[in-house]
């Protein structure tokens, strides 16, 4: 997270001419001006969002710890309830999009999630794996090996579909939880002031790049899906997204001062 805001801030500050821009998972400019107090950026004052690249959803995958009986959201949220000491997850990091996807899940069930923060997605996984932690939320391809071979479970993604890397794994919202949604972008953003004719060939020229087949079987080998939209849609995502994230960071009251 440091480094993405570092990067975020140098791209702020640099050459408004097409030469510099930054390629980071979007929540850095979505989700970040809500937790951080002193972020050095402003996603709209400062940025020009060009493409976005691919997307990737959150796994929610439940350890050996939880009883196997535990299949659905619904199931999960009925334990928790009927366990509250044992009612933790895990993230890779505290303040990313895996830790408020917990905290939407926690509204939705009207339930009291606790919040353990890891450093990293593979630490979490290790946990997950020995039992250690009951549940977590990790990026799909952090999981996937483990879902398939047995050893997670994995009871929900949190995409607006099902992803196809996972065909089985219903979405949060066709588990009746229509609120628990988020998913990565990974994307491409300009300086403010970057020439919306040089905007517009940088997102030509992504778009263009995303169709060769090298670049597709190299990010779905990451169970990403290929993204790619025109900029102005991009960019109402972006705005869309930022605006979204705003109550959802405010209900649980993480902030940090970093």
């Amino acid at each position: 997270s440091d480094l993405g805001r570092v990067g975020a801030q140098a791209v702020k500050a640099g050459d408004a001419d097409g030469s510099q821009i930054l390629l980071s998972p979007a929540s850095i400019l979505t989700i970040y001006p809500h937790v951080y107090r002193k972020l050095g950026y402003d996603t709209l004052a400062d940025f020009t969002p060009v493409s976005s690249i691919a997307t990737v959803p959150f796994a929610f995958s439940v350890s050996p710890a939880v009883p196997a009986k535990v299949k659905t959201p619904a199931d999960y949220i009925g334990w928790a309830k009927a366990n509250p000491k044992e009612a933790n997850y895990g993230s890779p990091a505290a303040g990313a999009t895996p830790h408020f996807v917990g905290v939407m899940l926690g509204r939705a069930g009207g339930v009291e999630l606790s919040h353990i923060p890891f450093k990293g997605g593979a630490p979490l996984v290790s946990d997950l794996l020995g039992g250690q932690i009951q549940s977590g939320v990790n990026v799909l391809s952090e999981v996937l090996p483990h879902a398939n071979s047995g050893k997670l479970r994995i009871i929900a993604i949190s995409g607006s579909r099902r992803s196809r890397f996972l065909p089985n794994v219903p979405t949060f919202a066709e588990s009746g939880f229509k609120d628990v949604a988020a998913e990565e972008y990974f994307a491409v953003f300009a300086p403010a002031k970057t020439p919306a004719p040089v905007v517009a060939r940088l997102n030509a020229a992504i778009r263009q790049a995303l169709q060769a087949k090298p670049l597709i079987e190299g990010l779905e080998k990451l169970s990403f899906e290929v993204a790619g939209e025109s900029q102005p849609e991009f960019a109402q995502l972006v705005r869309s997204e930022l605006g979204r994230w705003s109550s959802v960071v405010k209900a649980s009251g993480f902030s940090s001062d970093d």
